[in-house]
């Protein structure tokens, strides 16, 4: 027979053996956990991300680091977090976007709670716009349920079907709960190419007046670029009472990028790349990217998109 003293003892282990293995931390250095009420993002940490990764963005850096440390410090958000990033290819938009998303969440887009829609691939055919609508509101509905901290990117917004992105509405709203769920931790991101010519030509006028585009403040652009996609038939927004609500809450404009930021992104990938940083290296991928105006070849057509592919080329040096 066991003595009472061992019974006991080994009944104490067992015990303390499974409370640790259900613990939260042990769980969750496992399994991916949803982020806890206090969770906060680190502001330095994406600070200093931003900088280093994102060329060429003073005024998207700025606003999106100040809008979503205001809103994770907040811990009775009245809205979720909305954000509209436009302009051009290649000055970022996604860049940042998955820099923000794994400051949220560790894994990024591989994260379960991270959702990315792309217009063309999963809303293809105008005559299934109802039928969209219906399956993105129990996907977002579901996936909140399980993480009140979900973050949802829609790309290619420009793409997207008049009236589709309406579907949401209820989900960016001020109200406390939707068929009892609390969507107001949860942030929605929308990239965009509409807008980008409005931008690009304030950028020039600003070069053309002789100021610095460090000088382009949020104010000089925000109100012109949401007048500008609410009248867009192509922007996905067109005539979209998210705008008509006022339920997005920046409209962050990304400048076109200059010869010295192309350069930067150059750079950025040869170090990624494991290389040296040669700079005939860096010129001579510059020189082969293509800028407008036609005569004053100042902004990247195409941003640093086709860097990569540039670089290729350059690959046995």
């Amino acid at each position: 027979a066991l003595e009472p003293l061992s019974v006991s003892l080994a009944i104490g282990v067992a015990w303390a053996i499974t409370g640790y293995l259900s613990h939260p931390n042990f769980y969750c250095s496992y399994v991916e956990c949803c982020p806890s009420e206090g969770h906060r993002i680190n502001a330095t940490a994406l600070r200093a991300q931003l900088d280093a990764k994102l060329f060429g963005q003073h005024l998207a850096k700025d606003v999106v680091l100040k809008a979503v440390m205001g809103f994770t410090n907040n811990p009775s958000p009245k809205k979720p977090l909305t954000l509209s990033l436009h302009g051009w290819a290649g000055t970022g938009k996604n860049f940042l976007s998955q820099i923000l998303a794994e400051h949220v969440h560790p894994a990024g887009l591989r994260s379960k709670f991270v959702h990315l829609f792309l217009a063309t691939l999963h809303f293809p055919h105008q005559e299934k716009v109802k039928l969209y609508k219906e399956q993105l509101q129990n996907w977002i509905r579901g996936n909140v349920s399980a993480c009140p901290h979900s973050v949802f990117i829609f790309d290619e917004m420009d793409k997207m079907h008049p009236g589709l992105i309406d579907a949401i509405k209820p989900f960016l709203d001020y109200y406390e709960q939707v068929d009892r769920v609390s969507y107001r931790k949860a942030i929605f991101i929308f990239l965009s190419n509409a807008g980008g010519d409005l931008i690009n030509k304030a950028a020039l006028d600003f070069w053309t007046s002789g100021k610095r585009r460090e000088e382009i403040q949020l104010k000089d652009l925000e109100l012109m670029l949401s007048v500008g996609v609410f009248n867009n038939k192509n922007s996905g927004l067109w005539h979209s009472s998210l705008i008509d609500r006022n339920l997005i809450d920046y409209f962050v404009p990304f400048l076109p990028l200059e010869h010295k930021h192309v350069k930067m992104c150059v750079r950025a990938e040869m170090t990624a790349r494991g290389y040296a940083v040669d700079e005939k290296i860096v010129q001579a991928v510059a020189d082969e990217m293509t800028f407008f105006p036609k005569e004053q070849k100042i902004y990247s057509d195409k941003g640093c998109k086709t860097v990569q592919a540039k670089l290729d080329i350059h690959e046995d040096f």
